[in-house]
């Protein structure tokens, strides 16, 4: 069975990510998407604003309406950083070795894989899954291949729908009292209402 994997602060989920997801997951023939937010994203330069366990509940929110989409607390529930090893380690070993990983990311995540924790064992461990995304060079795969060479065979680009939203856009529109209708589900925009989130 294969599986397919989005991790990412979501702060907040958006349109962008569940697009995406929904295009590997018909193009690849994932039988479900997990979403993990990230508990402490070690790479981050901008850590999140927003508490892992209210990203989580944007997650949640975001997915429901999809039978094909879960929301994951395995990397919210994790004490210290959030490394993809520890996280894919986790899942293989508790789906075991009928379900075949696929971790979803964009060209600008791959570009920094070689940075990632223990790299060449995050490949070996999932078929990595890059898409394009607007203003991404389209050199960089094989940049990033020559450091890790594994990638040569395991590694799939897919050219998905483009679209044009960011977290960060989305926190600047809230905080500047603008409308995010359209740019994040519903269901996650009464929350971040509700809640009061962005606004500061």
């Amino acid at each position: 069975m294969r599986v397919g994997i989005m991790g990412g602060t979501f702060d907040p989920i958006h349109t962008a990510h569940l697009v995406l997801a929904e295009e590997a997951r018909e193009r690849l023939g994932l039988a479900y998407v997990l979403f993990m937010p990230a508990g402490d994203p070690w790479l981050k330069v901008e850590k999140p604003r927003t508490p892992p366990e209210v990203r989580l509940r944007m997650v949640a929110l975001a997915v429901a309406s999809n039978a094909f989409f879960r929301a994951s607390d395995i990397e919210v529930r994790r004490q210290g950083p959030s490394y993809t090893v520890d996280t894919l380690e986790a899942l293989g070993a508790k789906l075991g070795p009928q379900h075949e990983l696929f971790f979803l990311m964009g060209l600008d995540a791959l570009a920094e894989l070689p940075r990632w924790y223990r790299p060449e064992r995050v490949v070996e461990l999932c078929t990595p899954v890059a898409f394009s995304r607007p203003g991404a060079s389209r050199d960089g795969p094989e940049a990033v291949v020559s450091k890790l060479p594994l990638l040569r065979r395991k590694l799939v680009l897919l050219d998905g729908p483009v679209l044009e939203v960011s977290s960060m856009e989305i926190r600047r529109r809230v905080a500047e009292g603008r409308s995010i209708r359209y740019l994040v589900p519903d269901a996650v925009e009464q929350f971040i209402r509700a809640e009061g989130l962005y606004t500061l």
